[in-house]
């Protein structure tokens, strides 16, 4: 198995194989708890526009999106875990939700043309999706990065894809480190400092927290659309799965 790493939009045009999407602040972190509060149906649009349109249309869909981290107008959540949580599973249950992104869901977006297969990362779900990969074991994985507005390399995404290498291939990960290199950073400080409405203190915590969920996101297109499916993966390539904290 070969492991390549991109980052950011640029990396998006040249993926191979097997691609990780990673987008860990939030657009990826989201997508499991919308799963987890028994969302039917989860479509992913690039476009904002056509994000709105297609929520306007559809009185039972669900607007999740954000463009450059503020939610889009109109949308019912922003792209928030706390704000998806306070919501809880009687505002998500049976729903199809619309989610937009300006980092995970542009990026999954641009490789899904050039990818055999596209799995959402983030850590609270990279130990499943490392099980996942070695029970296909896939001559090539790409784990993309999606950084900063897709645009600049982010700590967060790039540790989440140095957890996944070292899940995958036994390659050196200090966790201590990672909590220096990402909370000590002004990404992880502008919600830790609490100044914005939509960037809720309580993200970071929930987002760098491996390992809660025992599935994975997988996107195909189906009728013209991204479409995420959720695929069971506990104990997948003889990999247990189990919940961890941030120093596992």
């Amino acid at each position: 198995m070969k492991i390549i790493r991109k980052s950011c939009a640029k990396g998006a045009e040249e993926v191979e194989g097997l691609v990780v999407v990673i987008d860990v602040f939030r657009a990826f972190s989201c997508a499991p708890l919308l799963f987890h509060f028994g969302a039917r149906q989860v479509i992913l649009e690039a476009d904002p526009e056509k994000a709105l349109g297609l929520a306007r249309e559809n009185s039972e869909f669900i607007l999740v999106g954000e463009v450059d981290e503020v939610p889009i107008e109109g949308s019912e959540v922003g792209n928030s875990p706390a704000h998806i949580i306070l919501k809880g599973e009687p505002y998500f249950r049976d729903k199809t939700v619309i989610h937009r992104t300006t980092s995970g869901v542009t990026g999954v977006s641009s490789a899904y043309d050039r990818a055999d297969e596209i799995i959402l990362g983030s850590f609270v779900m990279a130990r499943a999706v490392a099980a996942y990969i070695k029970s296909q074991n896939p001559g090539i994985v790409t784990l993309l990065a999606m950084g900063a507005r897709a645009q600049k390399k982010a700590a967060e995404d790039e540790a989440c894809a140095d957890y996944l290498e070292h899940l995958l291939t036994g390659a050196p990960y200090d966790p201590v480190k990672v909590f220096k290199d990402i909370v000590f950073q002004q990404t992880a400080q502008n919600f830790i400092q609490g100044t914005k409405k939509y960037l809720p203190k309580e993200d970071p915590v929930f987002c760098l927290q491996p390992d809660l969920f025992d599935f994975v996101l997988r996107v195909k297109k189906v009728e013209n659309r991204l479409e995420v499916f959720k695929k069971p993966s506990a104990g997948a390539g003889g990999m247990e799965i189990k919940p961890a904290g941030i120093f596992s």
